[in-house]
């Protein structure tokens, strides 16, 4: 049998992202966005379901069998490591992807992250959603955010989380961590009892459907800081995101109830480094400007990527933005830039002329 902490070994030592088990294969790392083959033998059908149950144990295995799929953490000793796990079936075989997790939570400085974003955790109330595709380091943001309030403020922190990340010590917050599947058994059940714990500030992994939804606006609108994610790449189609959850005879009260609550949107994804090894996160940030939750009550969506545009006095820039600074600091790769921008010729046309200035 293939030996899995071997493997997650290798990719701590080799500063992976990512682990990647599928059988016929040998087990595939990414570093630095390039997906990479070790030394290890191919996997077997035995091998995968021998590695799953080593983890999980027969119990879960059983239910992961009857869903398909099976989302958990696990953890690693000598080197300490813990992994977010997700366990599939693809062609009818078991595949397991593993996604290395940071024991400390890095600063929004560590992240090159907007100073911006440092202002979002004195908010006393209202929704910030973190957008994203996955592996974006939504979920690293926030942590780094909520670990930013741990610091400043006495506030009581519940988080609902499918799996937990970061372990979230207690510093000047009372810190709770809530894991789906083990914790509370989805989403909606966690957050339909959430207001009788007497949380100050809420943040809820993912807003997956109109359920979950429906009381993350609720607890956003009742008073409390609330942080989400979704799997949107900019601020304008978050927005189309959550009311779309909504069926259309509720979208109006779902376009009224975000105006009031939404208070930011953070977008990201991440570039591979090419002055030193690593990523840099490319962002886009709107704030909720009275014109922004007139476009959202009327429906004017397509209005906000030009404010953000017209706002950068705000805090406000759009992705574009964004990538070409970090292309005009040398951080990533001119074609990368151009060809990841929403506009390939403006963007080309914008570098020529910072270059020449």
């Amino acid at each position: 049998m293939v030996e899995i902490k071997g493997i997650l070994i290798e990719a701590v030592e080799r500063e992976a992202s990512d682990v990647h088990i599928n059988v016929g294969l040998r087990p595939i790392i990414r570093v630095n966005t390039e997906l990479v083959e070790t030394d290890f033998p191919p996997i077997t059908d035995e091998d995968a379901k021998e590695i799953l149950v080593s983890l999980i144990g027969q119990d879960k295995f059983n239910t992961f069998e009857q869903r398909r799929d099976f989302d958990f953490s696990t953890s690693i000793t000598d080197p300490n490591q813990r992994f977010r796990v997700n366990a599939h079936y693809q062609r009818d075989t078991i595949a397991i992807s593993f996604r290395l997790i940071s024991d400390l939570v890095p600063t929004i400085e560590e992240l090159n992250l907007p100073e911006k974003i440092k202002e979002f955790a004195d908010l006393p109330r209202g929704l910030v959603l973190v957008t994203g595709h996955t592996g974006a380091g939504k979920s690293t943001t926030l942590a780094s955010t909520i670990g930013l309030i741990n610091t400043k403020y006495r506030k009581r922190v519940i988080t609902i989380e499918d799996p937990i990340e970061y372990w979230l010590l207690n510093d000047m917050c009372m810190i709770e961590q809530r894991e789906v599947g083990s914790d509370c058994p989805d989403f909606a059940t966690g957050l339909r009892h959430i207001l009788r714990q007497d949380p100050d500030i809420i943040m809820v992994g993912e807003m997956r459907d109109l359920e979950t939804t429906s009381f993350t606006l609720t607890a956003a609108e009742t008073g409390h800081l609330v942080f989400s994610t979704l799997h949107t790449p900019n601020a304008s189609q978050s927005i189309e995101r959550v009311i779309d959850i909504y069926p259309a005879n509720q979208q109006t009260q779902a376009r009224t109830m975000l105006a009031n609550a939404l208070q930011a949107v953070i977008s990201q994804t991440l570039f591979r480094r090419i002055d030193q090894p690593g990523m840099v996160p490319s962002t886009e940030i709107l704030l909720c400007t009275s014109a922004v939750r007139n476009c959202i009550r009327e429906n004017r969506i397509y209005e906000i990527p030009n404010i953000i545009e017209t706002s950068r006095r705000f805090g406000m820039h759009t992705m574009d933005n964004s990538i070409a600074e970090l292309c005009l600091k040398g951080y990533i790769d001119k074609e990368e830039a151009i060809l990841r921008s929403s506009n390939r010729a403006k963007m080309e046309k914008a570098l020529q002329l910072a270059r020449r200035v």
